[in-house]
């Protein structure tokens, strides 16, 4: 089997704030995270875990990061997965550790330079939940640098394959990938006002115009939509009060 995502994390300035404005706009509830030497906060769709925030580390600031979203890839073996994406000419952030009664995990950056975490967790392997549940994280968009080679790498390294292409024309080819034969994201090349590559992640809402609202009405910023997309969803990309990009997409207007 191929790996999937299979949890995500934001990093913030201001974790009080933007716990309060996803419970506002996603329907997540949150409970800490027990046991932790720092305030890590577990954004709960329904009964499951599906995601944490947390403080962005001193260190990560110091060196220019920003507040963002971040996806783990699940890997059988962490320490075999960060070596091969060294291999491959990725970067290695954090050399795999281990988390106690969680897993144990690695930060790299693929060869375009987009950072993204892996995870050899404890315990058994959650189901997935089906497409469209609220809360949850179906849809993966890679903003590259290069969008026509991005995938050969996530291929190379996970399985993943070409599902096929759509032309948007000015924008350029956006590459729908598949997990398992399942569409589950789509690449292109990072527009230019885009200051660096980087994952997008598409939170399930049950409405998107509601969902602008909540948006804005906590301080939020809509940069892109909304958007009717091939399927019949609806879609809009926007900013956190902090800065943090994310997605939200919707069944209906």
């Amino acid at each position: 089997m191929a790996s999937s995502f299979i949890w995500y994390e934001l990093m913030t300035s201001d974790l009080p704030a933007a716990e309060v404005f996803y419970k506002a706009v996603v329907g997540w509830t949150t409970e800490d995270f027990p046991g932790s030497d720092f305030r890590y906060v577990v954004a709960k769709a329904g009964e499951r875990g599906i995601g944490g925030m947390m403080t962005l580390p001193e260190q990560a600031a110091a060196m220019g990061a920003k507040p963002c979203w971040l996806g783990y890839i699940h890997a059988a073996d962490v320490d075999a997965a960060t070596e091969a994406v060294r291999k491959a000419g990725g970067k290695v952030f954090q050399q795999p550790m281990d988390i106690p009664d969680v897993g144990r995990f690695s930060v790299v950056a693929d060869p375009q330079g987009v950072v993204f975490m892996m995870m050899t967790p404890k315990g058994p392997d959650q189901p997935p939940a089906p497409m469209g549940t609220p809360g949850h994280i179906d849809w993966h968009e890679l903003y590259a640098a290069d969008g026509g080679t991005a995938l050969d790498f996530y291929a190379s390294q996970f399985g993943w394959t070409k599902d096929h292409d759509m032309d948007m024309g000015a924008m350029g080819v956006y590459r729908i990938f598949a997990i398992d034969g399942v569409a589950k994201g789509g690449i292109m090349t990072k527009p230019a006002q885009m200051p660096a590559p980087a994952w997008i992640f598409y939170f399930n809402v049950g409405a998107i115009d509601d969902a602008v609202s909540r948006v804005k009405d906590n301080g939020g910023q809509v940069i892109n939509g909304p958007m009717e997309v091939p399927g019949g969803a609806w879609v809009v990309q926007c900013l956190d009060p902090q800065g943090a990009m994310f997605a939200l997409v919707a069944p209906k207007r």
